[in-house]
């Protein structure tokens, strides 16, 4: 799993890939502080390349999502999967999230 992070349009970017499973998630809460200090802003998840996601991944977007709700920023989920679109969709995070 990596996340590559970077700043653009006044935002943030973090293009995921690979496997977002339990190991990859306690990896990725150290990659994730860049995101999380700037939560004022936009923060955009590019899933185009993410192939999996546990619920330890799940917990992760809803730790970015909750950060950036408590700073005014906005979290926009971008080219998730048919396999990512389905877990959305049963644990009710396709809800939670604005998905282009």
């Amino acid at each position: 799993m990596i996340f590559d992070i970077k700043e653009e349009n006044g935002g943030m970017t973090a293009i995921i890939s690979g496997r977002l499973d339990t190991p990859a998630a306690v990896k990725a809460q150290q990659e994730i502080i860049p995101l999380l200090e700037n939560a004022d802003k936009e923060i955009t998840l590019d899933c185009e390349q993410l192939e999996y996601i546990s619920s330890s991944g799940l917990r992760l977007f809803l730790t970015i999502r909750k950060e950036s709700s408590a700073k005014g920023g906005k979290v926009v989920i971008e080219h998730i999967n048919d396999e990512i679109k389905k877990v959305f969709m049963m644990t009710g995070f396709f809800n939670l999230f604005e998905i282009r």
